[in-house]
């Protein structure tokens, strides 16, 4: 085994480098500017390397908070997300982070070290860390995975890393380098300079002939905007299409933000709801833009659509899977570019739903979604929920966990001009704080306002607790907003009403309050009714802060259930 304590000391410039200093040069030759991560022993000789670069490296205190920072960062940003990880456990526990950067197509760069050379292979030398194939454990939840077993191999191969991490379907590549590939003295020149560009992966002409066909004798044609609209930055794209075609349209709870929420054929996020549901049944052509059509988008797979589906998705493996149609694979942003300009503006004939004009349509199925909901005794719910819009700044970004709050800012929260980001690709827990870490880190790395909102439960908030070190640490400006409600609310809701009695679903937790004061965070509890002014002041105050409200809320009524 390598002894890491008898390993060389480079220096840029000098004669002797190593591995590391390869995988630093690449990377910022890439424009890296952030790593997050946690060293390791394995990983050592990359640690040593950049400190001799100008890589800015935040360390988290878990690998998986590790990998939703850097998943924060690459949203917030629109960069790659860069993350360094240790050998065996440090590795094995990120991969929860990396299943939502891959679900939701974020694209990262995973540099993970391994055990020596000599220690690969079928045998088990027993060297600390040792798995039988470490990157196999990541073949479920990234693109690809790579292993560099020499140092002249680390630069070609990270450029293809980040060039596969950056083409649609963009998401994490997994890249490993042993110990003693990156610790050995190397004679490979310093980088200068990498290059990477996106894949182009355009619509096929044909199908972008047969779908304007299909749109330009429609009647009733509507919209669903996924994340991938997001992802493919196809929101110009996106309303130019919609006001020619006169077409309702609704967002995902990942496509949040993809269309004016005030837009007069806006339906907004309200995916759940049986009016929309009914709405998108009735449509003769629908559109689907960057989603499967999956299980929320369907409304937990009632939806029985009446019309013909154009679906169009970068990742091939969507396409058709939960509803025949006409398949475009390509880039969103590219396949609604070529619709857009395919179009004619002039198109004749005007859409007629049941004798209502598309914008009469969507006022009316707004209207009833508020009724719906305002006969459901949820005014609490929804003055927190419109008391927190109304204190956040337009153009701030906020993080979600998987909380009641959450689900119901899936379908209530307008992103205004800033960016709507939640956990609902793999939906793990814990994701909300430091996906706001890595976000605000970034922002400011680009001369930005950093200062971002991450709202969690105290369920979801005890996974990244730790995390409070990290934003101290580093003096990161994240207001964290933990409504409390004294255990995992939304399955407490779900086994009541599946079960009539909810079991291991209550917690013990801590004063939060007095805990992020132990770390040196300021930290206040306030009522649910001074939720608004307590996060002003966390906005306005410097580094972190939270904010604690104790209060239960309820979920609107599901619509998907049969009586």
């Amino acid at each position: 085994m390598t002894d890491v304590g008898a390993a060389p000391v480079p220096g840029r410039g000098s004669g002797v480098r190593n591995g590391g200093d390869l995988v630093v040069e690449t990377l910022e030759a890439l424009g890296a500017k952030t790593v997050f991560g946690i060293p390791g022993q394995h990983a050592l000789g990359l640690f040593d390397a950049m400190g001799r670069g100008n890589l800015q490296f935040v360390s988290s205190r878990v690998e998986n908070n590790s990998a939703f920072a850097a998943d924060g960062y690459s949203r917030a940003t629109g960069e790659v997300g860069v993350l360094f990880l240790s050998t065996g456990p440090g590795a094995l526990t990120s991969l929860a982070g990396l299943q939502e950067a891959y679900a939701t197509g974020v694209p990262m760069v995973v540099v993970a070290s391994q055990i020596p050379l000599e220690g690969l292979g079928a045998r088990r030398k027993g060297m600390l860390h040792q798995l039988d194939d470490q990157k196999a454990s990541a073949a479920n939840v990234t693109k690809s995975q790579r292993l560099i077993q020499h140092a002249s191999g680390i630069p070609s191969a990270i450029q293809d890393a980040w060039t596969e991490a950056i083409s649609s379907p963009q998401g994490p590549v997994w890249l490993e380098i042993p110990q003693n590939v990156l610790l050995d003295p190397i004679m490979v020149p310093p980088v200068e300079d990498a290059l990477a560009e996106a894949a182009d992966n355009p619509p096929r002409i044909e199908l972008v002939r047969e779908a304007v066909k299909w749109l330009e004798s429609a009647k009733r044609p509507a919209i669903i905007a996924g994340g991938g609209t997001r992802r493919g930055k196809a929101e110009k794209s996106l309303l130019s299409i919609a006001e020619k075609l006169r077409a309702p349209v609704i967002c995902t709870p990942g496509g949040n933000g993809a269309f004016p929420w005030n837009h007069e054929l806006s339906l907004q996020s309200w995916i759940e709801d049986r009016y929309m549901t009914d709405v998108l049944e009735d449509a003769d052509v629908l559109v689907v833009v960057g989603s499967s059509l999956g299980e929320v988008t369907s409304n937990y797979f009632t939806f029985e659509p009446r019309g013909r589906i154009i679906q169009i998705d970068a990742e091939p493996r969507v396409l058709e899977s939960n509803r025949p149609g006409l398949g475009i694979r390509a880039d969103a942003g590219q396949a609604l570019a070529a619709l857009d300009e395919a179009l004619d503006p002039g198109r004749t004939g005007a859409p007629d739903w049941h004798g209502s004009s598309p914008e009469e349509l969507v006022r009316e199925s707004l209207a009833k979604v508020r009724a719906r909901l305002e006969s459901q005794d949820l005014a609490k719910e929804l003055k927190f929920m419109a008391d927190i819009r109304d204190a956040v700044p337009a153009d701030m970004q906020t993080f979600w966990d998987m909380t009641i709050a959450a689900y119901w800012g899936w379908s209530c929260w307008d992103a205004r001009q800033g960016q709507f980001h939640s956990a609902q690709g793999a939906g793990g827990l814990g994701y909300a704080f430091p996906g706001a870490i890595g976000a605000a880190v970034g922002l400011e790395t680009l001369g930005k306002p950093g200062r971002v909102l991450a709202v969690s439960g105290d369920g979801s908030s005890m996974y990244s607790i730790a995390e409070l070190a990290t934003a101290k640490q580093h003096n990161v400006p994240v207001t964290w907003l933990i409504v409390d409600d004294g255990g995992y609310g939304i399955l407490r809701e779900y086994m009541v009403g599946a079960f009539g009695k909810a079991t291991a679903t209550e917690l013990a937790r801590p004063d939060f309050v007095k805990l992020a004061e132990s770390f040196g965070v300021p930290a206040t509890r306030v009522a649910p009714e001074d939720v608004g002014d307590a996060l002003r002041a966390g906005f306005a105050a410097d580094g972190p802060n939270v904010v604690v409200v104790e209060t239960l809320l309820k979920m609107f009524s599901p619509t998907h259930l049969r009586d």
